[in-house]
């Protein structure tokens, strides 16, 4: 170990090249739909190669790393940032060729500047799903880059680090720490004795449901319900819906496909923002921790307001544009009415369930262009940017384990005050939570806050530097979408536009927020004090 540090950074290195050899194999994936299709392999012969040689050299600054919690920090962080610069090697080689410094293939891809190729990388391995893509579709890029675009989005989600201590035995003893700083929200129930057995079972209830969205997303194209839901479509969307990615090969997300597949992801949105550990209990035996969960049913209360909300914000707005001027409640206009009804409330029920959990969980997906909604409903939907999914589930955001917390918190304030003799804890689940777990929440909550604002301000300061016509609400929702790991914002940032009119200076500043906000702001402000490493 450096003399004067005390963190083994060799150790963490090591840690992060066992990684990113590793991360050769799904290389292989879209590698196999490239032969399949008769596109170029060299994107991910070359990212391969890179990926073995680059991991091997870092494996051997430790062989035996001995893994602690500063380590952890360290090993979570850089490997964020290392698996995003390989996921746009594959862009910046299609775009450029071999080598990168010759002239651009393809100099009209977006992905050709390399600021683009890191930002739809970062957002597709923190799962955030805001993309630079002017044009996504495969007149522009390959099925199989795009297919790697996909995949990037569900590694990301239950985590890689979580799926490198599943797989790796030597991460095993120092697993408990990784899972710990890497895992989405206040932390990972320990499911099993080994903490690599917990980490495979929450990847192979991950992995299950996957599949099964395959498989019935699939079944739409094989009965003709959904001719535009084929195998490819079928297996990319499942994999960004698990991982409430976001990315989609459809330039108009899931608009382009029929009712029954929109359905269909609804619920599995709300199941990639659950806390994964449920479905483990559900599998082996006990299906009323399900039921009996608090976090979960607060989850499912929230989908249920919004819902509702927005639901009559787009019934009552339909059906007032349908009443002719001067209408008369003849028996014709009272059965010309009575249809209108009919046929506005499944629409209007559609879109408000798949964008409510779309928004909540931080999936990102889009159903209709929600920039044509009116002002309340994108309020709303702007709120909800900061709710987020469960603990341990693949969403981002606050999470809705800490509303829950400052609510029963602030609750407890108002009883205390009015009753100064009682001694009245916060209880989740029948368990008390310790005080000093409250306060971590309140602190997370206004770290997330105040960087919010701030990076909003950044933002905004940069538009008017550039002479950018952007609004304060469209810098926001940005800011919230790329620090929360939504995707979509508002206005030129929406469901069917995208952040390339930024400058490559607020791309590259949004790539670091949406790292800052995959790893929930904390572990990243530890490795920025002078105490984890000396003291």
């Amino acid at each position: 170990m450096t003399i004067g540090l005390r963190v083994d950074y060799r150790a963490s290195l090591s840690l992060v090249g066992s990684v990113l050899k590793y991360l050769a194999v799904p290389l292989c994936f879209p590698l196999v739909v490239a032969l399949y299709y008769g596109e170029t392999v060299v994107p991910f012969v070359a990212t391969i190669l890179l990926t073995i040689a680059v991991g091997v050299g870092l494996e051997r600054l430790r062989p035996t790393p001995d893994i602690r919690a500063r380590e952890g920090f360290l090993m979570v962080g850089l490997t964020w940032f290392a698996v995003a610069v390989v996921a746009a090697v594959p862009y910046l080689i299609e775009a450029h060729g071999l080598p990168l410094i010759l002239q651009p293939v393809h100099p009209e891809s977006t992905l050709a500047n390399p600021a683009n190729a890191l930002f739809e990388a970062m957002s597709g391995f923190t799962t955030t799903g805001a993309t630079v893509l002017g044009d996504i579709s495969f007149d522009s890029h390959t099925r199989s880059i795009m297919l790697w675009r996909q995949l990037t989005q569900w590694l990301g989600g239950m985590g890689i680090v979580v799926l490198a201590v599943a797989i790796l035995p030597e991460l095993s003893v120092g697993g408990a720490q990784l899972m710990d700083a890497e895992a989405p929200g206040p932390g990972i129930e320990k499911l099993t004795p080994r903490i690599a057995e917990t980490a495979r079972a929450l990847w192979g209830a991950y992995l299950g449901l996957t599949i099964l969205e395959v498989v019935l997303l699939y079944s739409l194209f094989l009965t003709g319900i959904d001719p535009g839901m084929t195998l490819y479509n079928s297996v990319a969307h499942a994999l960004t819906t698990m991982p409430t990615g976001g990315f989609s090969p459809e330039a108009r997300s899931i608009e382009a496909f029929s009712a029954a597949a929109q359905w269909i992801i609804i619920p599995f949105m709300i199941a990639a923002g659950t806390n994964f550990a449920l479905f483990w209990h559900v599998l082996t035996g006990d299906p009323r921790r399900l039921i009996r969960d608090s976090e979960f049913k607060f989850y499912l209360g929230v989908l249920a307001v919004i819902t509702a909300v927005l639901t009559a914000v787009l019934f009552g707005g339909g059906l007032v544009r349908a009443v002719p001027a001067g209408g008369t409640f003849d028996a014709a206009y009272l059965d010309t009415f009575r249809s209108q009804i009919i046929g506005q409330l499944e629409p209007s029920l559609r879109y408000a369930a798949f964008q409510a959990a779309s928004i909540v969980t931080t999936t990102g997906y889009a159903n209709m262009d929600f920039n044509t909604w009116g002002a309340p409903a994108q309020y709303l939907l702007f709120f909800a940017m900061f709710i987020g999914g469960s603990a341990g589930s693949t969403g981002g955001a606050v999470k809705i384990i800490r509303w829950y917390v400052i609510l029963k918190s602030i609750r407890r304030e108002l009883f205390t005050t009015a009753h100064p003799e009682a001694v009245r804890p916060v209880r989740l689940g029948g368990r008390t939570i310790d005080e000093r777990a409250i306060r971590g929440i309140y602190a997370f909550t206004l770290l997330y806050l105040v960087l919010f604002f701030v990076s909003s301000g950044f933002l905004f300061l940069d538009t008017l530097r550039l002479g950018l016509q952007f609004s304060v609400l469209e810098v926001m929702s940005a800011t919230a979408a790329t620090l929360g790991n939504v995707g979509p914002g508002f206005g030129a940032v929406g469901p069917m536009g995208s952040y390339l009119a930024f400058s490559n200076s607020a791309k590259l500043f949004m790539f670091v927020l949406m790292w800052i906000g995959r790893l929930e702001i904390i572990p990243v402000l530890v490795l920025l004090t002078p105490e984890y490493w000396t003291r």
